[in-house]
């Protein structure tokens, strides 16, 4: 086994966000948001509906509607997107690319698990289809378990809590402003992935590393062969 390091010793948990890191579904998300937002009377650009929602919890993100649109309208939302959502996901939702060989070179060596800002329904259906869920069944935790979604650091810290490790001794993989964000406030180093819709300015901070390929993320874990 390989050790990689945080800056207080080795890793013992490598957690992964879902949306954007493993699923390539932002797209297919923002893409439905623009539909369904438009439908309600709210019309957003791609570069918004990035900059507002991406990383969030479906939860925070209806309320931000409801806030917006009104009495009910987060609960229109978050029917109408879903629906559609999962429509557009059996349509083909592709693996993001590099990932299945970025896992190859880090599941052999280290503990994971998913920590991510959507839904086990969701989650099982968009892991189902891309064949991951075997990966990491019995180790996925959802911000609905936790009192606040991204950019809090609950999902992250109940997480390193069911995985039994240390939130010191755990890196998080993310592609969202508000995902490397709640990492740093868990305690927990952070690797930014720019390869997908969020700029890579957007994730620069501290402890966080950004990249764009996933390709590279075995080897900046300290797990190169």
């Amino acid at each position: 086994m390989i050790d990689a390091m945080t800056p207080s010793g080795p890793v013992r948990l490598v957690i992964f966000d879902c949306d954007g890191v493993l699923v390539d579904s932002e797209r297919i998300a923002v893409r439905v948001q623009r539909e369904v937002l438009a439908g309600m009377g709210w019309p957003l650009d791609e570069g918004e509906i990035v900059r507002r929602f991406i990383g969030r919890s479906a939860q925070s993100i209806g309320a931000i509607v409801e806030e917006q649109l009104g009495d009910g309208a987060g609960a229109r939302w978050d029917e109408w997107f879903h629906r559609r959502h999962r429509e557009e996901v059996d349509a083909g939702l592709p693996l993001v690319e590099g990932i299945a060989d970025a896992l190859d070179g880090i599941l052999p060596h280290v503990a994971t698990c998913i920590a991510s800002g959507g839904d086990h329904v969701k989650m099982r259906h968009t892991l189902g289809v891309t064949g991951l869920w075997p990966r990491f069944e019995g180790r996925i935790f959802s911000s609905t378990e936790v009192a606040r979604g991204k950019p809090a650091p609950d999902v992250f810290l109940y997480a390193a809590e069911r995985m039994g490790v240390d939130p010191a001794a755990c890196v998080v993989i993310e592609d969202s402003r508000f995902g490397v964000e709640a990492a740093r406030a868990a305690g927990m180093r952070a690797f930014g992935f720019a390869g997908g819709l969020t700029p890579g300015e957007r994730l620069v901070g501290p402890d966080t590393t950004v990249f764009h390929d996933m390709r590279e993320l075995p080897k900046l874990l300290g797990f190169a062969a």
